[in-house]
């Protein structure tokens, strides 16, 4: 039984002193430290003692680093990766290094990092990601790094920064971003404000500059001359809107989301109709209404037209297409949304549904939407509803011209034309 209690401690003695072949482990100042810089390794080695602090893996040919390429080294506090041929960094990679205080990337080619991992690097001081191939980064890439001294960026290839970007970085005292291809666009503008204004030290600002617009390229980001920039703003209107109109199924309803900003929003549409939700990004026809090449539509005219001109064509439109309709126009500088809620009834008949009862329920309230210049005028963004009424003739049936099947009586024809004419005469 002694000897089963020897061998268990010198079982656990060998695990302590453990250190892979190829690397140099010992005690300095009291951390632990395994030096494994300038051996030629392709990946990280196995059999790091679990107490290790300070790890080197510079100067080696390192091709990624995979999930859990640190898992034996959990409060490991520095990290030492420059110098390798680093592409990838895997999702889990660093997560589990919630001791880390220095990580060092930097003179890698990495392209594909997993911006998530540092959520758990909260205790991190020091962060070296300089010359790589780094082309964009999330706004919230850095949130939890509230202990960050120094970031080091420059030398990527990026083209822009998103607003907010280094807000959370409520320690840092050293930022460089000098000497990365920036598009000088509305989006950067903010960073030029921030630069001019933070207490931060940000070094070689005249080589933090513009590539493009051609115009600008190699002018300094501190001397970017005003732009003329705009957050987006949408307006929400449709046809057809005579109050009192009776109409038969099967017409056209119009919408027209008319959007302004600089630079040019893109235009999206949100659909919730019984059936399920659609998402549309605008166009996904063209002015023919016919779909777009590739478009991924069911057919060669889609149940839902959307046009370059912000207009929304439902043709054929029934109870099947009633619902929340809202486009989203968005830009560089942020987005805007407008809704409008439309609903199907039959005067005269208790048969209307849930978005009829809530326009009639605001309509004694005084809310609800009116209609200006064939233009519905919303009271709240909360409250915009529109019933349209069918006539009470208008069955199915009624909607075919006799002894002719599939085609449509001359009024209602005529009513179709007249919204297309009038949109595309007005928006084109």
């Amino acid at each position: 039984m002694q000897e089963l209690h020897l061998l268990w401690w010198a079982l656990l003695l060998g695990l302590a002193q453990a250190c892979p072949e190829p690397c140099d482990c010992g005690e300095k100042y009291g951390f632990q430290i395994a030096d494994c810089a300038y051996r030629d390794l392709e990946s990280v080695p196995p059999g790091f003692r679990a107490n290790v602090t300070t790890l080197s893996l510079s100067a080696n040919r390192l091709p990624g680093l995979p999930e859990g390429a640190f898992r034996e080294v959990p409060l490991l506090q520095s990290l030492w990766l420059a110098h390798n041929e680093i592409r990838t960094v895997a999702a889990g990679a660093l997560a589990s290094l919630s001791h880390l205080k220095s990580l060092d990337l930097s003179h890698n080619l990495i392209s594909d990092f997993a911006w998530s991992d540092l959520h758990n690097l909260s205790a991190l001081q020091l962060l070296k990601m300089d010359s790589n191939e780094l082309t964009f980064i999330p706004r919230d890439a850095f949130r939890s790094l509230r202990a960050l001294r120094s970031l080091q960026l420059n030398h990527n290839r990026l083209h822009t920064l998103a607003e907010g970007t280094f807000t959370p970085l409520t320690a840092l005292s050293h930022l460089q971003i000098n000497d990365n291809p920036f598009d000088c666009t509305c989006g950067i503008v903010w960073l030029k404000t921030w630069a001019l204004t933070t207490a931060v030290s940000i070094p070689e600002q005249d080589n933090i500059a513009c590539t493009s617009p051609h115009v600008l390229k190699g002018t300094p980001l501190s001397r970017l001359p005003p732009l003329p920039c705009s957050a987006p703003s949408v307006q929400l209107s449709y046809q057809p809107s005579q109050d009192g109109a009776e109409l038969r199924p099967g017409f056209v309803l119009a919408l027209h989301c008319d959007v302004d900003g600089q630079p040019a929003p893109q235009l999206h549409w949100h659909i919730q109709i019984p059936s399920g939700i659609v998402e549309i990004t605008s166009p996904n026809v063209g002015t023919d209404g016919r779909a777009l090449p590739g478009t991924p539509v069911a057919s060669s005219q889609p149940r839902f037209q959307a046009f370059a001109n912000g207009s929304l064509l439902i043709p054929d439109f029934g109870k099947l297409e009633e619902g929340t309709y809202s486009c989203l126009a968005t830009n560089e500088l942020g987005s805007a949304e407008s809704s409008v809620d439309v609903a199907l009834a039959t005067p005269g008949e208790g048969g209307e549904d849930t978005l009829g009862r809530r326009f009639h329920g605001k309509a004694v309230e005084g809310k609800g939407c009116y209609t200006v210049d064939n233009e519905v005028q919303p009271s709240g963004p909360e409250d915009n509803v529109v019933i349209i009424y069918l006539s009470r003739a208008g069955n199915p049936e009624a909607a075919v011209a006799e002894g002719v099947p599939g085609q449509l009586r001359p009024g209602l024809l005529l009513l179709g034309q007249s919204l297309l004419l009038l949109f595309f005469l007005t928006s084109f």
